[in-house]
């Protein structure tokens, strides 16, 4: 392994002699005079001929007709040897792939002499990142996101303008105190430097986070957040650059800048819902065709990218939208062939995307173009510490006053850390237009990359195992855990509804009811319909495993450290257990409900018999004494039908006496206590008791049990 670190470089270095790569801008097309020499003069001038060679060649080498494809491939392949290398758990992966990139970079300058290729703008954003957010849309966790949903929106839009006009600020601040060599730098260029430089990327933040198998709050705030904050810090570049082009800035330009940044998300969010309930209908349609339905899954979510790129929207907001929206019915029309296929070809896809980008990173980083300032530089790495931080702190101290799972301490620490930058904004400094400073940008996006990826990354994992952070115990849930918590919900939903709180349960139990009549009937087969909810259940729990073996965390079976029990152990316990279930018979007491209401006159009187809590019926009966015969029967009547409707109340029922009491004590009948149960039982008609009581005797509950003889 060692020495595939070391030829890795080299070959590169080799290979990548001759030209830079395809995605470098710049790259000067084929010159005449860099043909090949094979090929012949038949002019008097000397001019080269491209049609008629001096001789036949028998092997020949024309890499220019391969270039980009070959250099593609060398870099990918690369990239895929780099990730076969491991090194301790205490560096990242992330961390691993720079330091290849800052490797590979020096070789290709040393060897060069020149600036090694650097990944364009254009190529980050239109091919290496919507693989990355489609995976990480596409495997969303549904429930945990929306149930957050609310601080996950509070955390990106707010937190990141606090972020941005934060730093924005201080930075011209700064520049002002140090104006010899800082006074070139306006307010609107530190706005715009810190709306890129406030981007948490989630490709840093995911190759980090799931390395620790945090818990399922913490993780879905963190990744939640980083998704959607780079959807606001690419908004706010574009709003900042427009207004940069601007000869001046006004009033009315900041509030159609405002409204730009709500057409802006919310059409990107509606382009993707479309694509997206497209893509779900086609996936119908395709049970003919099984082989092209994962096509469907990465066309129609990249044309979501596209056309909102081309639109001028957000490009991250429709991808991920499309992603989420289509998901649930492409899986139910899709065979289970076609979903691996979709799986393991988004997570190849995205590892891959990941890869090149942090290797670039690296190699992008050894350059000529480097200026240095050190109160900008470290002004900017401290400001991006203290107001995230800060920002942290605020926001959350507001929304745990509305949350239930209130956010700790502890996990505030591990989400204002954890916010690592990448090449999110390492691409839109390099889209910035030229002025005097742009140079000093670039090197500030830089360290400020480095510092995150290296010195964060490196110690999150420590400080999550010392400040005791809880961990995720068990990633796939059981058939069981998923119906009790469904039934939790519809409760909930249930209780809002009879109180009037429209919640999110409430929202959700609608939504739900809509899916079920109107949208899965429309998008899903008929016969992939599942008309039992738990089957549904159980295949979603099922496709969940196929998914998520490899990323869940081993789980810990608690009795695997037990011992077995001794004989003279498993002894005891079965006298303890014989003992209780023959107590337990000497105390049996008979069972009630709506179609056993009385006590079976013939039964052992030995025994007890139970105390129930006395019913609303029996009370009314009681306090209609005085009243009208005809009144007192109705309210027996309904005494009779209200008895398996039971309430708390702190009057016992009385209690039948024993058969073994002597007559003498017992009241004559004549003097018979009106208030008792027995005289009410007497005014019922025989043939009114007399079903009841055959009833109760065949269905009185019982208990055989056998006892163990004794030696």
């Amino acid at each position: 392994m060692a020495a595939l670190w070391t030829l890795s470089p080299l070959l590169s270095a080799c290979l990548f002699w001759p030209t830079c790569l395809a995605l470098t801008p710049g790259a000067e097309p084929l010159q005449p005079q860099n043909l090949p020499l094979s090929l012949g003069f038949n002019s008097s001038d000397g001019s080269p001929s491209l049609d008629l060679p001096m001789a036949l060649r028998v092997f020949s080498v024309d890499y220019h007709h391969v270039q980009a494809p070959f250099e593609i491939v060398l870099w990918i392949m690369l990239a895929s040897l780099a990730k076969l290398g491991r090194v301790p758990a205490v560096v990242p992966e992330s961390c691993l792939l720079i330091m290849v990139g800052l490797l590979v970079g020096g070789v290709i300058y040393g060897v060069r002499h020149s600036a090694p290729p650097t990944l364009s703008a254009e190529a980050f954003f239109l091919f290496l990142l919507p693989p990355i957010v489609l995976d990480a849309g596409y495997f969303l966790p549904g429930r945990l996101f929306f149930e957050n949903l609310g601080t996950i929106l509070w955390y990106a839009v707010l937190g990141t303008l606090w972020n941005v006009l934060g730093i924005g600020l201080s930075l011209y601040g700064v520049c002002l105190l140090a104006h010899s060599s800082l006074g070139d730098v306006s307010l609107l260029h530190c706005l715009l430097f810190g709306s890129l430089i406030a981007a948490v990327d989630p490709v840093a933040v995911l190759s980090v986070f799931q390395e620790m198998h945090v818990n399922e709050q913490l993780h879905i705030l963190v990744f939640g957040e980083s998704l959607l904050n780079d959807a606001v810090t690419v908004v706010l570049y574009k709003l900042f650059e427009s207004f940069l082009r601007l000869p001046s800035v006004s009033g009315v330009d900041v509030f159609l800048g405002g409204c730009r940044v709500l057409v802006v998300g919310l059409g990107g969010l509606f382009v993707g819902l479309f694509f997206g309930l497209l893509a779900a209908l086609t996936s119908r349609f395709t049970s003919r065709a099984q082989v092209i339905a994962p096509l469907f899954v990465f066309l129609y979510s990249y044309l979501s990218y596209l056309t909102s790129e081309m639109l001028h929207l957000s490009g991250i907001m429709a991808i991920v939208t499309c992603a989420v929206t289509m998901k649930q019915y492409v899986e139910a029309n899709v065979s289970e062939r076609s979903n691996t296929s979709i799986q393991y070809f988004l997570k190849m896809w995205s590892s891959v995307s990941e890869t090149l980008i942090f290797i670039f990173l690296g190699v992008s980083t050894i350059q000529d173009v480097h200026m240095w300032s050190w109160p900008f530089v470290c002004s900017t790495l401290l400001l991006c510490l203290v107001w995230r931080a800060s920002g942290v702190l605020l926001l959350t101290a507001v929304v745990n006053k509305l949350r239930r799972n209130t956010v700790t301490f502890r996990d505030q620490f591990i989400i204002a850390y954890g916010g690592m930058r990448g090449a999110i904004c390492f691409s839109l400094v390099f889209l910035i237009d030229d002025f005097p400073k742009k140079r000093l940008f670039i090197t500030t996006t830089i360290v400020v990359i480095l510092f995150t990826v290296f010195v964060q990354g490196m110690t999150i994992k420590p400080l999550v195992e010392l400040l005791d952070v809880k961990r995720k115990k068990r990633g796939l849930h059981t058939v069981s855990e998923e119906i009790h918590s469904r039934l939790i919900d519809h409760l909930l939903a249930g209780i809002e509804d009879v109180v009037g709180y429209w919640g999110q349960h409430y929202w959700k139990d609608k939504f739900e009811q809509f899916n079920k009549k109107y949208l899965r009937r429309f998008l899903i087969r008929d016969d992939h319909q599942a008309h039992s909810s738990i089957l549904r259940v159980y295949q979603e729990l099922e496709r969940r495993e196929q998914r998520g073996d490899e990323e869940a965390p081993p789980v810990v079976d608690p009795r695997s450290n037990s011992r077995p029990l001794l004989p003279e152990e498993m002894e005891s316990i079965r006298r303890i257990l014989s003992r209780n279930l023959q107590h337990f018979n000497n105390m049996q007491r008979p069972a009630y409900s709506r179609h056993t209401l009385h006590q079976d006159a013939t039964m052992d009187r030995v025994r007890k018999p139970l105390h129930r809590h006395q019913s609303l019926g029996e009370r009314y009966t009681y306090k209609a004494q005085g009243e009208d015969g005809e009144f007192k029967s109705s309210r027996r009547g309904r005494a009779g039908l209200s008895r398996s409707h039971t309430v708390c109340s702190m009057s016992p029922r009385p209690v039948l006496q024993d058969a073994s009491v002597p007559a003498a004590s017992a009241p004559a009948r004549g003097q018979v206590d009106p208030n008792s149960e027995a005289s009410i039982e007497e005014q019922i008609s025989p043939q009114q008791q007399e079903a009841p009581l055959e009833r109760s005797a065949r269905k009185q509950l019982s208990f055989v049990l056998e006892s163990e003889k004794q030696p």
